[in-house]
């Protein structure tokens, strides 16, 4: 075969590139590739897909947008089987929308883009006292989202056009008075009821099974008394505290970042301020919006004429909770601490001299500077130790990124050990015993990652004892494990489990004999109603409980209010059984009329949001919307075709 291919080496290539040409005319060598890359189809809409690289990267995004605005989010919720899922969704859905709106022909106009980009509060920060966008800094802003500002443009445009397609449908909602409050009423209706339990707990004593029955039990359900299976692990961590202990500090680096970061470290300065509130919410009508400026005027006036009368107005008139009986008194406080145009007065101000009326999204204020702290100033050698933890840290932050980079190739490249990586990037091989599947309680780091220790189960790390790829298991963090040895899971010894059985048989009989003795009084309760022996009755509805069962509590909204009085039997599962009397319906309690108003604006949001998800399955149905990823276990999908 060999010395046919080395004899007919020209007729080979012409085969190959036969091959392997259409490909290429098909999709290009970087389509080619990138298709090779990004795996799967896990959708398709409208024909077009979405691959598995393309939902990894849009997770990826989507968890690095929600540590920033919550930080100590656990972040075990951010990559579940049904966070990453609802990624999916979303993907779908705006996929969904865009084909609906080039279907519709839906634009966006120059006019209409411009106009969303001036109420951009970022973009707007950017506009020198002329008015003109600083086009450097715009760059730099898009740039730092991985965008031109072509590109960053053209999203925004897109997003608007894409907006169009629900915003008639959710804008032309509405409900009548009637209509609500013929469905708030039966939602919020009471039901008098008298509710028995037959706990199973209260059966337990009477269950004593022999340990021949025990044993049955256990080999008919050996799966339940299962050794997990676990692995003794070996594993690296590559994080900016690892980076930092390889970081060389200069002295003159310390000297020269001290004097071009002097003001900066020395501290912020801080201001006292006392403040008159006239309360304005956002969205106020314009006369009552008109009434508090005049109100705040009025009062500045006051004060200008009589300043040492501020604490008392303040006292008097003041509509902010927190400060009003303290004079105003706002505390020291530094820039960042307060609404951007209260801040900009207040620092404007010198100390003791009084402001106009300043408005905020809470009103208009009046306010008065009464002390102003200034950061002592501290030397280089004072300030030694903070200067050199900065500057470490930024070096490290800088390090790491090739750090990482050779981190992740590494543990590819070299799969079999992670001796090399160790020894290069000076890092410590560290080593666990007994890990599972799922983290350990009290577990921390790389080992409460369930996408690390899915990683290591996983049958290249398994089989081929394969080092797993870098996965970044925290900000800044990557990590990389290898399975010194694998333990498969296996049934437990009787002798081991026999408590544990025993708990088992005893709680499913005892829920036998509770139902069975919760149907048996029911039955005889209906054939002679006099005889049932029933408790005090109570007022049930969805919004008080009564601490009954959910199930309970369904029971007694879901029975007819013509055959009432009634009783009902409540199979709870394991907790046992419930037998209740519901005896006569109770109409709510009428709420106060703003409450009734609130009720039927969120029954019209209620009534809009459903008319929008029954338009939206429609389109689904019409760009032939498919997802081919299960939907994780215990999860309806609303995507899910």
């Amino acid at each position: 075969m060999f010395d046919f291919v080395r004899k007919h080496t020209r007729i080979m290539q012409f085969l190959l590139f036969l091959l392997i040409f259409p490909s290429f005319v098909l999709f290009g060598l970087e389509g080619y590739s990138r298709l090779r890359d990004k795996g799967e189809a896990v959708a398709k809409v409208d024909g077009l897909e979405i691959l598995q690289g393309d939902w990894d990267a849009a997770h990826k995004q989507e968890v690095d947008r929600v540590r920033q605005q919550m930080p100590t989010l656990d972040a075990k919720l951010l990559d579940s089987p049904e966070a990453r899922y609802a990624t999916l969704e979303r993907m779908v859905r705006d996929r969904v929308i865009a084909a609906a709106a080039q279907q519709s022909k839906l634009g966006t106009s120059d006019q209409r883009l411009a106009r969303e980009l001036s109420q951009n509060e970022m973009i707007a920060s950017l506009r020198g006292p002329d008015g003109k966008l600083d086009m450097a800094r715009y760059r730099q802003l898009v740039g730092a989202q991985g965008m031109t500002p072509e590109m960053f443009e053209s999203n925004i445009r897109a997003d608007l056009s894409a907006r169009q397609v629900l915003v008639g449908l959710g804008g032309s909602g509405f409900a009548t008075s009637a209509q609500a409050a013929l469905s708030l009423n039966a939602f919020f209706e009471r039901r008098q009821a008298q509710v028995v339990r037959f706990a199973t707990t209260d059966y337990a004593s009477r269950v004593n099974p022999s340990d021949a029955e025990l044993e049955a039990f256990f080999k008919a359900n050996a799966s339940m008394f299962q050794a997990a299976e676990s692995a003794d692990v070996e594993y690296l961590v590559l994080d900016l505290e690892s980076v930092k202990k390889g970081v060389t500090l200069n002295e003159q680096d310390l000297k020269t970042y001290y004097e071009q970061n002097a003001g900066r470290l020395q501290g912020q300065e801080e201001r006292r301020a006392s403040h008159i509130l006239i309360a304005s919410a956002k969205g106020a009508a314009p006369a009552e919006h008109e009434k508090a400026r005049v109100k705040a005027q009025e009062l500045l006036a006051a004060v200008k004429k009589s300043p040492d009368s501020f604490a008392e107005l303040a006292r008097k008139n003041s509509q902010d909770p927190g400060s009003a009986a303290k004079g105003g008194d706002l505390d020291f406080f530094s820039r960042g601490a307060m609404a951007k145009a209260f801040e900009d007065a207040v620092f404007g101000l010198k100390k003791g001299e009084l402001s106009g009326v300043v408005e905020t999204e809470f009103g208009f204020h009046i306010i008065r500077v009464t002390d102003i702290k200034t950061p002592a100033q501290r030397s280089f050698e004072q300030m030694r130790a903070e200067l050199e933890a900065e500057v470490r840290k930024q070096q490290a932050q800088r390090k790491y990124a090739e750090s990482a980079e050779a981190f992740t190739n590494g543990v590819y490249e070299q799969a079999d050990s992670l001796k090399p990586v160790a020894d290069r990037l000076k890092l410590e091989i560290r080593k666990a015993s007994n890990v599972t599947r799922t983290p350990a309680p009290g577990a921390t780091g790389a080992l409460a990652n369930p996408k690390f220790l899915s990683a290591i189960f996983s049958p290249d790390s398994l089989e081929k004892k394969r080092n797993t790829e870098a996965l970044e298991v925290a900000p800044s963090t990557l990590a990389s494990g290898r399975v010194a040895k694998y333990t498969a899971a296996s049934t437990l010894p009787f002798a081991q489990v026999k408590d544990k059985v025993r708990e088992r048989v005893v709680a499913a009989r005892a829920a036998e004999l509770a139902k069975k003795d919760g149907m048996e009084k029911l039955a005889a309760w209906k054939a002679n109603p006099a005889s049932a022996s029933l408790p005090a009755a109570v007022e049930l509805s969805r919004q008080d409980t009564q601490n009954q069962a959910p199930a309970v509590v369904e029971a007694a909204l879901r029975a007819d209010p013509a055959a009432l009085p009634m009783l009902a039997g409540v199979d709870l599962g394991a907790q046992g059984y419930a037998v209740v009397r519901v005896n006569k319906v109770l109409p709510r309690q009428p709420p106060t009329e703003e409450v009734a108003r609130q009720e039927r604006m969120q029954y019209a949001q209620w009534w809009s949001s459903a008319e929008n998800l029954a338009y939206y399955q429609t389109l689904k149905e019409r760009f032939k919307v498919q997802i081919k990823v299960a939907t994780p276990t215990g999860r309806e999908s609303p995507a899910k075709q």
